[in-house]
């Protein structure tokens, strides 16, 4: 290969939706732009987002690709790259699948928070799976997916694009993630023909920005790193994750797109070399950078020539958007890169083509998977988040022997738009169920359900209100769905890298759209504060892609749930929970704040004394891994194994008159360590369905890993010292649990079990 089209190959500067147009017959043509990108380097590396359509990119169904035409538009492109490029090397098309296909007629799935609010890996592996035989069916190749970004801070417009708050649930759905999309791959690497390798994004900790605003600096001393932010990836490393997405933030002062230390040190593992043995995971994929990432890197280095020679020798592989990995011919002929490093990201960039059979199969596209599959799958999601935070009033479920008039009122009621998420291409007009669709479709016949909005979901218009609380006055229940927006429209303004810039619209979440406050606007908190006036027992629905801040709903409702953002089908989801159709079995992903004053209000924090404000508690609203059903469950005091692997056992029993499923959630509370401990830290977690009455035994392994605390030396070990175990339905639970308590002798010392060095004490 020449050095120009080596270069090639590790460029994806284009937008895909540049290089075609649709003519008003539907025919798909090629533009000017892509004849001059593909003859600028004798061919393409990569395309991003040919398939994507959305407020940005501008693309909808009468200028894009829906299901039927994306193969056919993904061909087209194809051959004219073959074409261009002397030794015959097709490019890779990459597309956005951050909760679904990010494409006209992609089946839209919840929000990754609300994926982490079912803790079900197993259902969420399904839907990925899904997701990628919708890319490879439509032409892609590769898939964009978030899934490393940890919440710390719900202020931050992205807390929607994450697992939730803590390390160990998000390494297990990053799992599921990787396992769903990419599958078995076999023994010689090849992926098959309806699954797609996934790019984890963001690597690393994008989710520890000061203040929770968007590319802002980060805090994070390397134990943070290395104990909050880096067990995902490490997971989706050991999983087969074909590449990984380097994130906008900086570690230590360093960007991750320049951070040779944590790319080609850490996650590539460099070994042994001059002396020095720097560990590593030992990652063979491809790393990407976030877009225009390289070329921020200018700030530092003075020219984008630099910058692109920096982040490639940093570990960067492909870029995305930026024109400085389009001047790395010029940076080897300067001396500021040498010729070999480039060749190795090169042979990256191919083995990924080779593992995806592109150069034997370049037009290859399996069969659409099944839109009512999609639609199934996406559902059972959204009504696996669902989390019940509080009943006081026990008006759930629904009885409609007694209850014969529903109002059905706020901003989110009747509409679906506002239940996709972020990162939403444009929806078929009758797509999708509100809350008032599937309650009027679903309640017996006789029970009246009347409507009324009462306010937007942003802006200080109070006039809908009165015939709000008229409607509620005469009404045996109320439900009041309430909530933020990510719905992007043709009115808002974006940054050069899609992030919403000024937001114009009803837009309240979402990349670029930080919060400095978590309460609901003035026009919903006057809503809800009229509707629960009116005595009318009132159910709160918050749909939403961050946990605001409700005390108002959590004193006065007489229930209160949230269902994140859940997709098309979600109104569906919800209203089979409030009827009693099926109970609600979601945990919480993240704590619940009282107030953005507070935070943060994650439960692992540093065991010190951490007391209250004298204005505010310190203790969130409600706590992560909380979440009611419509039964009740004792748990048992948990035990260890005395014979054979080591193991903990605790009995569960359904106390109620009603099937019902619990979470059960196994912590450990380190008690000596060589290092200032976390006050508890999930190491397991097990969903458990029981019958009224029925007792089971929930039995965790408690292997090393389990066990392991991130020491001193950054490494993970069985530590000198002790742990307890603590299992509970919750974090705060945990926190008054009976524990059991695990002792770690010397390192080399015997064990308990097969974990090393343990021995159970007395509780």
């Amino acid at each position: 290969m020449t050095l120009r089209e080596k270069v090639g190959q590790l460029n994806q500067r284009m937008y895909g939706w540049d290089a075609y147009r649709r003519s008003p017959d539907g025919e798909f043509e090629l533009t000017p732009a892509l004849y001059e990108e593909t003859d600028r380097f004798e061919g393409l590396g990569a395309l991003y987002g040919l398939l994507r359509a959305d407020a940005w990119s501008g693309v909808d169904h009468s200028t894009g690709a829906d299901a039927q035409a994306g193969p056919a538009l993904a061909h087209l492109v194809q051959r004219h790259v073959l074409e261009r490029s002397r030794l015959g090397i097709p490019a890779l098309f990459v597309e956005e699948v951050p909760h679904g296909l990010m494409a006209l007629d992609g089946t839209v799935l919840p929000v990754n928070l609300a994926v982490g609010a079912t803790w079900d890996p197993d259902l969420y592996e399904r839907a990925a799976a899904h997701a990628a035989a919708e890319l490879r069916a439509r032409g892609g190749h590769l898939a964009l997916v978030s899934a490393l970004d940890i919440a710390r801070d719900p202020r931050w417009g992205r807390t929607e694009e994450c697992f939730g708050e803590d390390p160990y649930l998000a390494a297990r759905l990053t799992e599921a993630l990787v396992r769903g999309m990419q599958g078995d791959v076999e023994e010689r690497g090849v992926f098959a023909p309806d699954k797609a390798p996934v790019v984890l994004k963001h690597f690393a900790g994008q989710g520890a920005t000061v203040g929770g605003r968007n590319s802002a600096e980060s805090e994070l001393g390397p134990r943070e790193l290395h104990e909050i932010h880096l067990p995902a990836a490490r997971a989706g490393v050991r999983a087969g994750a074909a590449a990984v997405m380097a994130a906008y933030n900086e570690v230590d002062g360093i960007p991750c797109s320049a951070n040779g230390p944590l790319l080609n040190g850490l996650l590539r593992g460099d070994g042994d070399r001059d002396g020095v043995d720097r560990g590593g995971w030992g990652f063979e994929g491809l790393v990407m950078a976030d877009g225009l990432a390289v070329d921020r890197l200018a700030r530092i280095t003075g020219d984008k020539v630099s910058a692109g020679a920096l982040a490639l020798n940093s570990g960067i592989d492909l870029s995305l958007w930026g024109e400085g990995f389009t001047h790395l011919v010029e940076a080897v002929e300067r001396g500021l890169v040498k010729e070999s490093v480039l060749d190795t990201a090169v042979s990256r960039v191919l083995t990924l083509k080779f593992r995806l059979g592109l150069f034997e199969h370049p037009y290859t596209t399996t069969e659409l998977p099944s839109a009512e599959a999609g639609r199934s799958l996406s559902t059972a999601l959204a009504r696996s988040a669902v989390t019940l935070l509080h009943d006081r009033a026990g008006v759930l479920p629904v009885d409609q022997a007694v209850v014969s008039r529903i109002a059905v009122l706020g901003p989110h009621s009747a509409t679906t738009a506002h239940q996709l998420g972020d990162y939403t291409a444009p929806q078929r007009p009758g797509t999708g169920t509100s809350v008032l669709a599937a309650l009027n479709h679903l309640t017996l016949p006789g029970t009246e359900v009347r409507h009324a909005q009462g306010c937007a979901l942003t802006g200080d218009d109070l006039s809908g209100i009165p015939e709000a609380v008229a409607v509620a006055a005469v009404s045996d229940l109320a439900v009041l769905v309430l909530g933020g927006s990510s719905a992007r429209t043709p009115d808002t303004e974006f940054d050069a890298n899609g992030a919403a810039r000024t937001v114009v619209s009803e837009m309240t979440c979402g990349e670029g759209v930080d919060l400095a406050g978590l309460r609901l606007g003035r026009a919903q908190r006057a809503l809800l504060d009229a509707v629960t006036a009116t005595g009318t027992p009132t159910v709160v629905v918050l749909i939403q892609g961050r946990p605001h801040a409700v005390p108002e709903a959590a004193e006065h409702a007489a229930a209160l749930l949230t269902a994140w953002y859940p997709g098309p089908w979600g109104g569906e989801a919800i209203a089979e929970i409030l009827l009693g159709r099926t109970a609600p079995t979601g945990r919480l992903p993240v704590s619940v704040p009282r107030s953005a004053a507070q935070l943060p209000v994650y439960y692992n924090h540093k065991d010190t004394e951490y007391g209250s404000y004298v204005d505010e508690d310190a203790e969130p609203q409600y706590s992560f891994g909380h979440g009611l059903t419509y039964t009740t469950f004792e748990y048992g005091v948990p035990r260890l194994t005395e014979e054979g692997p080591a193991r903990c056992e605790v009995e569960v029993t359904n106390t109620g008159e009603r099937a019902g499923r619990s979470v059960v959630q196994l912590y450990i509370r380190p008690l000596r360590t060589t290092v200032w401990p976390r006050t508890l830290e999930l190491r397991a977690f097990q969903g458990v369905d029981l019958a009224p009455g029925e007792c089971r035994t929930v039995t965790f392994a408690l292997t090393e890993e389990q066990l392991a605390q991130v020491g001193g030396d950054l490494e993970r070990a069985v530590l000198p010292g002790s742990v307890e175990i603590r299992v509970a339905a919750s974090a705060r639970e945990a926190l008054t649990a009976v524990p059991v308590a695990v002792s770690a002798g010397p390192a080399g010392g015997q064990g308990h079990g097969g974990v090393p060095g343990a021995s159970q004490q007395d509780s």
